[in-house]
């Protein structure tokens, strides 16, 4: 799985979707007393210890590097930056059933904008699985040599 690089300097403006607006959902920046709620959310949703790690990282920022996706008090989604290395985006999902709804899309601009306003000028997304969905909504260069990357040999256990 490759990195992929953005330009931040040219991320498209994308205003608030209308569709997301009239379902209810929030795209915003977690606080630091969400960080107990949003890791369980990840373990039970995902399964996928390295995500929690890498979120709790990002929740021991200020300002907090995570974004997430609500309905209510329910939980649709997250984002994070800076959480494996600066100028890193990730790790990132939503949620299968909200899956197709632009929540990802969402998270994906809310962050990216994020690290843009912090003073990054690109952004790599680290180790990606689904390169055509970033295809998809920004213009992205594939890293060369980047597979396994900054990943190369870490500890799964």
């Amino acid at each position: 799985m490759p990195d992929l690089l953005v330009r931040l300097y040219d991320l498209p403006e994308v205003p608030p979707s209308p569709a997301l607006a009239a379902e209810g959902i929030v795209v915003r920046r977690a606080i630091p007393p969400e960080r107990h709620a949003v890791t369980a959310w990840i373990t039970a949703t995902f399964g996928v210890p390295p995500w929690v790690s890498e979120c709790e990282t990002a929740f021991s920022s200020l300002p907090v590097t995570v974004w997430i996706a609500t309905r209510g008090e329910t939980l649709l989604g997250f984002a994070c930056h800076d959480a494996t290395a600066r100028g890193f985006f990730g790790p990132t999902a939503v949620a299968e059933a909200e899956r197709g709804k632009g929540i990802g899309e969402a998270l994906l601009f809310a962050t990216l904008r994020g690290m843009r306003e912090a003073g990054y000028a690109y952004a790599i997304i680290g180790g990606v699985g689904p390169v055509d969905f970033y295809r998809k909504h920004l213009d992205v260069l594939v890293i060369p040599g980047s597979d396994p990357g900054i990943y190369r040999g870490m500890l799964r256990g």
